[in-house]
């Protein structure tokens, strides 16, 4: 039997950030620290992008005018 093993690494960063929308964040996030709350900033950033990138290829694969989707609730 295989094991997963998911190791961390933390990289320290001197960053000059708005102390105003830190706080705000801090506040409407709940945080009780700063690093938990850029953290959770930069998670929601990159899923938002993720998102929108899916969301770009909307449109652009053809349709499928055979698929019947009340065939698959059967």
């Amino acid at each position: 039997m295989s094991k997963c093993v998911s190791i961390s690494v933390t990289m320290a960063t001197n960053l000059s950030i708005d102390p105003e929308l830190l706080e705000e964040a801090l506040r409407i996030g709940g945080f009780s620290t700063k690093k938990d709350t850029v953290n959770q900033a930069l998670k929601e950033f990159v899923e938002r992008r993720k998102q929108q990138e899916i969301m770009e290829l909307f449109g652009k694969f053809p349709c499928d005018e055979d698929y019947d989707y009340k065939q698959g609730r059967k």
